[in-house]
Formats: structure tokens, C-alpha cells, sequence
């Protein structure tokens, strides 16, 4: 089931994906898609809806975040060899954790708003986890019991926030729109297996990213387990998982967005992504 929220910022509808690819309307059976709707029972009271029995939506809506109350995003840090090998770094002991602001989170196909002074600003292509259960102290055989879903995340940064300016990665992670999430949330049950996703992403047409949640050093269960011996996860909570080599600051020579430039990105099963960057508007 692909679980999606349609329509102006602020004002979004609930939906699913058909078969065939069109968007259904839910507002007739649900209010939105919350947290709350992550629960088991919830999406297992969903799953037996018949899509051809929800109305059609007419044209192609904006696309908002597929889940709306989101309580926290924590991101992961280089959990992929070849990214930290294309940073030059070496490979950490432990996965490090940081956080993107809540604010940052956009919808899929939102512009790009390069903050106020950004010169390195860069792109990352994620596989994202949404939480459907609380996760306190999970066990590795147990973690993938409390995920609701899985998405697509840009973890858009500014580099030079992000290691010139001091303290946590958060500055270079947390500008406006830097959290793209969507198109649409994909029930765990149409994701058997979280580690053999390909995933890329293109610049203007150019392929900067192309790997495989294979690769990543802590995979799905891994993350929920040791995240959640930190702190509680709770239904709605999103994690971005690593990404892999080719980001721009890893490229000799090194690339960065600038206005103009457009994003697109993917991962096997959960959709696409399409930003246009442009200069901060608010």
C-alpha cells in the first residue's frame, strides 16, 4: 500500500496509489494520514479498503510530506564505506546520529531554498524509515516489527554549515526545505527487503549517485535497534539511513547546487523526487 498526502501546504488531503499508478482519494474514510494512522491495526483497517471504491483525483496535485504530525527526523551519518571513503574519513565504530529540524521538511517535488549565504550546498539521496509502533530499546530481531513504512529522503546540506561553522552537523542539515520526504509512504509488507534497494539521484541529467541500500554499513533493523537504546522512537518519526558515494563535496573537482539546478532521485519501489533549486524566498 502507498500511502500519500495531496494538495496545497497546509491544506493536504489523504490518498493511496491504485495499481495503475492514479492517486485515490481517503478523505471520505480517514481525516489525514498522522501518526496515529501508523499503527497496525490502523493501516491492517486501510489495506482492506478497495482502491476503485475511493474517488479518483483529477490531474497531478502537488504531492505534501505522506505523513503529517511528524515528531522527529534523525539522520545518519556516513553509513556507506564508499561515502566515507570519497570524504576521506575513516569508517566510525559506532553509526554517528544527528537530527534535521522539523521545519527543514518539505514536500517531494517542493523547490530547494539554498539558504542566505550557502556556497556548498549538496545533495543526498536516502532511504527513509517511518516508525508505525514506539521502539524503546528494540532488538535487532524485533526492530522491523515497529516500522510502519519506508520513503525516499534528500538530506539536503550545506556543507560549510555543516563542518566550518562549529558545534553539530544540525546547522548544515536544518535550512528551509532541506528534508524532502515522499512521494508516497510504502507499507513494510511491499518492502520484504529494506537492503537490496537501488537508489540514485541525478543533477540536471547527470547521474551523481547510484548504489544500493546493500552496501550500507548498519542496515534497517541495526539502526532501529541501536537508535532506539538512545532514545524512544515513536510512530510518525522518520529515519534517513546514510547515503552513498558521489555527493558533491566528494568530487574532484567539488560540485555544489546552485539556483537553477534540478534534483531528481529515486529508490527502488518508493518513487521519485524532483527539486528545483532556487535562492531563499521567505
Amino acid at each position: 500500500m502507498k500511502l500519500l498526502r495531496y494538495g496545497r501546504p497546509g491544506k493536504e488531503k489523504p490518498g493511496l496509489l491504485d495499481q495503475a499508478g492514479r492517486i485515490r482519494d481517503l478523505s471520505g474514510r480517514i481525516e489525514d494520514i498522522t501518526p496515529a494512522t501508523l499503527a497496525p491495526a490502523s493501516l491492517a483497517r486501510l489495506a482492506r479498503i478497495k482502491p476503485e471504491s475511493l474517488p479518483a483525483v483529477r490531474g497531478r496535485p502537488r504531492l505534501g510530506v505522506p505523513v503529517g504530525g511528524i515528531g522527529k527526523m534523525i539522520c545518519v551519518g556516513l553509513n556507506y564505506t564508499d561515502h566515507a571513503k570519497e570524504l576521506g574519513w575513516p569508517l566510525p565504530p559506532e553509526p554517528p546520529l544527528f537530527s534535521k529540524a522539523i521545519s527543514a521538511i518539505v514536500g517531494p517535488d517542493d523547490d530547494v531554498q539554498l539558504p542566505r549565504g550557502s556556497k556548498k550546498s549538496d545533495w543526498e539521496v536516502e532511504l527513509g524509515i517511518i516508525i508505525g509502533r514506539t521502539a524503546r530499546y528494540v532488538s535487532r530481531r524485533d526492530a522491523l516489527d515497529h516500522v510502519a513504512g519506508y520513503c525516499v529522503c534528500n538530506d539536503v546540506s550545506e556543507r560549510a554549515y555543516q563542518l566550518e561553522r562549529g558545534g553539530q552537523w544540525i546547522k548544515g542539515k536544518s535550512a528551509d526545505t532541506f528534508g524532502p520526504i515522499g512521494p508516497w509512504l510504502v507499507t513494510r509488507d511491499e518492502v520484504p527487503n529494506p537492503q537490496a534497494l537501488r537508489l540514485w539521484l541525478e543533477v540536471n541529467g547527470e547521474r551523481m549517485q547510484d548504489s544500493s541500500t546493500a552496501k550500507m554499513i548498519a542496515g534497517v533493523a541495526t539502526l532501529i535497534s541501536y537508535i532506539s537504546g538512545f532514545l524512544t522512537l515513536h510512530p510518525g518519526d522518520v529515519i534517513a539511513t546514510g547515503t552513498p558515494s558521489g555527493v558533491g563535496t566528494g568530487r574532484k573537482p567539488q560540485r555544489f547546487l546552485k539556483p537553477g539546478d534540478v534534483m531528481r532521485l529515486g529508490v527502488e519501489g518508493l518513487g521519485e523526487q524532483c527539486q528545483r533549486v532556487v535562492r531563499y524566498k521567505r
